[in-house]
């Protein structure tokens, strides 16, 4: 549908909407009440506080701290970093033009505005996936070398690099076309009467960037799940065993949430956009604005979640979290809680002290700074996977888990 067969409606479609627009007559006839618009207003700016805020906290949290430097968790400051990005360059300004269907930023942000989304959705959920995999492998094979930090490093650069290959297209074919009284911002795809261009593009970014690595994480998750929770090592029943296989489980649970959260919020957006190409009718009625407003907000929304659940399902990210809002009158960190979260060398350094005057010698090298052991852990045979560090790996010594008791409850 091309020409002036196109609805005002398509017209105000700001995301991933790429129908070929010439000169229409239509005006704004989707223009909002004041009330509604204040409504939204809060709504979509309550997203953009709470991501940003919350996902900069938790990159603070991560790379501040060196007992915090795992593989899970670089891949936790890639995925803040692209929904605190999201949230702070594109949710307001999605709904502005959602609410106006007037575009106020010119060729170069409307270009933006329908390249990045793309990319940090992309972004975000392989972010994921590394984690999910890096899980599985941790879990399921443990005696395979895992990644370095140089690797991990190397992963997330490679994730970013195909996120802006796939969202190339959507920004190269953006731009802005006038319209009496108002200038519109779309995506122009190659004359075609099949629309073959824009269907294969969106049905690509939908399988890539949604089902496709969902699968993966499912399969990944399910394994580690039958592995955890319905197997047993015979013989080792050990109570540090037993607070490994639990702190785990909790890494695992919060990834679960973590993963669904996204999916539930992204799956009404991606249905949305696919039902256009099977009965576009639908979209010329006047209430379809109200529903495209609450789709998009449900999508966004997702960029604010992860900090809250980090908060809530990890006592490590809860301490921070504390920490970095102890101005906050309602809020208590003790000081137990403040060395918690002190560097590895600080806590190495009293592990030290502490050996020293229990057993009259010092096994400091066993309580490795998560940083070198990142770096070290390909080399390292491992009978079983530590993961009360949210990601980092060590090896179960019996001996040494009863010779550091007293240190096993402040550093779990």
């Amino acid at each position: 549908m091309a020409g002036l067969g196109q609805t005002c409606l398509e017209q105000a479609m700001p995301w991933w909407h790429s129908r070929h627009l010439r000169d229409s007559p239509c005006g704004n006839q989707f223009e909002q009440p004041a009330w509604q618009v204040a409504l939204w207003s809060v709504a979509y700016s309550l997203i953009v506080v709470v991501s940003v805020v919350g996902n900069a906290v938790v990159m603070w949290i991560i790379l501040a701290h060196k007992r915090m430097r795992t593989v899970t968790n670089y891949f936790l400051v890639n995925l803040a970093f692209a929904e605190a990005s999201m949230a702070a360059f594109n949710t307001l300004i999605n709904f502005t033009y959602a609410v106006h269907n007037v575009w106020y930023y010119g060729l170069l942000y409307c270009r933006f505005q329908n390249f990045f989304p793309v990319a940090a959705v992309f972004a975000s959920i392989y972010s994921m996936m590394a984690i999910a995999v890096d899980r599985y492998m941790a879990i399921i094979h443990p005696m395979q070398p895992r990644l370095s930090a140089t690797a991990t490093r190397f992963v997330i650069c490679v994730i970013w690099l195909l996120a802006l290959l796939l969202s190339f297209p959507q920004g190269y074919y953006a731009r802005t076309l006038d319209l009496p009284g108002r200038v519109v911002c779309l995506v122009e795809w190659p004359e075609n009467q099949t629309q073959v261009y824009e269907l294969t593009y969106h049905f690509s970014v939908t399988v890539l960037s949604y089902v496709l690595p969902l699968i993966v994480i499912g399969y990944a998750y399910t394994m580690v799940g039958i592995t955890l929770w319905a197997s047993e090592i015979p013989g080792d029943s050990s109570d540090r065993y037993h607070e490994q296989e639990s702190a785990k489980r909790k890494v695992v649970k919060m990834m679960i949430v973590v993963v669904c959260t996204f999916a539930i919020c992204w799956l009404p957006f991606h249905i949305y956009f696919l039902l256009q190409y099977i009965n576009s009718d639908w979209y010329e009625q006047r209430y379809i604005q109200q529903i495209y407003l609450g789709i998009l907000w449900l999508a966004m929304s997702s960029t604010m979640y992860n900090p809250i659940i980090y908060c809530c399902l990890n006592e490590r990210f809860r301490i921070g979290f504390k920490h970095a809002f102890r101005w906050c009158p309602f809020i208590n960190a003790s000081k137990y809680e403040g060395l918690e979260m002190k560097s590895a060398r600080y806590l190495q350094t009293q592990s030290s002290m502490y050996k020293v005057s229990r057993m009259e010698t010092t096994v400091s090298s066993v309580i490795g700074n998560p940083e070198e052991e990142l770096e070290e852990s390909s080399k390292m045979k491992r009978l079983s996977v530590d993961l009360t560090s949210n990601g980092s790996s060590r090896s179960d010594s019996k001996t040494v888990s009863e010779s550091l008791s007293f240190y096993s409850n402040t550093l779990s």
